[in-house]
Parts: structure tokens; sequence; C-alpha cells
């Protein structure tokens, strides 16, 4: 079991930045899929971004591509996702996860270990 904390949430206005983290601990960050997934008030839980083991491949979803950005360093069982244009539609707690299977990155069940979320607030 790999343990996951999330940080660099926060209140920002629409069009500004934010970049979060993820800090593993207790296994090698490399042996895992990354994905982060956000969960709106009054919404289910929905992908936005996974991360192959070494980083060559990349999934987002489509309502944030071209806008966030994720990435890993392994060297310091970190992971990243650098969010820019950040609408208030992207208000969320956001949740970054581990799995060990590569088939099905954009579904929850693919990932076993789940961080306790950082909340990210968009305001217009």
């Amino acid at each position: 079991q790999v343990q996951l904390v999330e940080s660099g949430g926060g209140l920002v206005q629409s069009g500004g930045s934010l970049r979060l983290s993820c800090a593993a601990s207790g296994r090698t960050l490399s042996n895992y899929i990354m994905g982060w997934f956000r969960q709106a008030p009054g919404k289910e839980r929905e992908f936005v971004a996974a991360i192959s083991r070494f980083g060559s491949s990349q999934y987002y979803a489509d309502s944030v591509k071209g806008r966030f950005t994720i990435s890993r360093d392994n060297a310091k069982n970190t992971g990243y996702l650098q969010m820019n244009s950040l609408k208030p539609e992207d208000t969320a707690v956001y949740y970054c996860a581990a799995g060990l299977s590569d088939r099905a990155v954009r579904v929850q069940n693919n990932y076993n270990d789940w961080g306790q979320g950082t909340q990210v607030t968009v305001s217009s």
C-alpha cells in the first residue's frame, strides 16, 4: 500500500493557476500509475488526468485538456498537477490516486490507494 498526501490547493481567481502535489510514501512510486480525480459538490468524482509509471504517457479529461499538465518526479516520489486558466467549474476537491494497472487509467476502480484530497476553489 502506498500512502498519498495532496497539497497545493486553495482559492484562486478565474484565469489563475495552481500546482497540486501528491507526495507518496510506503512504496516506490515508479511502480504505480498515478491519477488525479476531482469531486465537485453534489457531483460524482470524475477523472482529471493520469500518467504512466515513468511519465512517457499522459491522459486527460476533455474538460481540462490544454489547461492542465500532469507530471511526476519518481526520484522525489511525488506527482504533480499543474492547473492553468482555471475556471469556476474546476472548483472541487482534488484527489490523487495510485494503481498498479495501466489498462483503465480513467476508471476509479483502477486505483487502489487514494489521498485525502485538497480543495480547489476558483472564484469568478
